[in-house]
């Protein structure tokens, strides 16, 4: 009997061990809200249509800015959102590894890895962003207070482009809950207007928390 609770206690520990790795390895923007607060800020949103992409760059939303030292903001979401991360003298990473929550991949080459604006800048400047001064649209672009910046994989951010959630969302449902209460809470934060397909789908989404 010693040796069996012996043996369950080690794998019990071993479990624990594994799941606290995996979990270290995710990629955790800051004030994520909770469902109902996602929920009762999705409602005050404004609903309207699309604005217009004329007069649209991104240049117009200045990044990655320096964060400290001579950490940007793409090397400071690295190294927030990896894991066992190591950088040069410029702050570059040079080893570590990522877990992209969109599509469950794990990489270990920075370079495979996109910093994904949850709410792309495009979308941003459609729903109320073109009317913003060059420093709001800097700071909105360099987010680190807010959910809006995430490590994920380069591919995938590059087919989400400047979609919003009713024509675009992660493969893993299991991460629909989430993004889409980042969404809410940046475009929130932003006083940004939603589309009526968009709020529909969104709310759908909020369904899998």
């Amino acid at each position: 009997m010693t040796k069996t609770r012996a043996l369950l206690g080690s794998l019990l520990l071993s479990a624990a061990v594994t799941v606290g790795l995996a979990g270290s390895a995710s990629a955790t923007p800051p004030n994520i809200p909770s469902e109902s607060t996602a929920r009762a800020e999705l409602s005050a949103l404004r609903v309207a249509s699309e604005g217009s992409m004329t007069g649209y760059s991104r240049d117009k939303f200045p990044h990655w800015i320096t964060i400290s030292g001579t950490c940007n903001t793409r090397e400071t979401v690295l190294k927030r959102d990896g894991s066992n991360v190591r950088t040069d003298s410029s702050c570059y990473a040079t080893s570590g590894s990522w877990f992209s929550p969109y599509d469950g991949a794990t990489w270990y080459n920075p370079s495979d890895v996109d910093i994904d604006h949850i709410v792309p800048l495009a979308e941003a400047w459609r729903s109320g962003a073109s009317s913003w001064t060059t420093s709001r649209r800097q700071a909105f672009a360099n987010d680190l207070s807010n959910p809006q910046l995430i490590a994920v994989t380069d591919n995938v951010n590059q087919s989400k482009g400047d979609q919003d959630p009713s024509t675009w969302k992660p493969s893993r449902t299991a991460y629909w809950c989430t993004y889409a209460k980042m969404w809410v809470r940046t475009k929130y934060a932003y006083n940004l207007s939603v589309q009526s397909a968009e709020k529909s789908a969104l709310s759908s989404m909020l369904n899998y928390c």
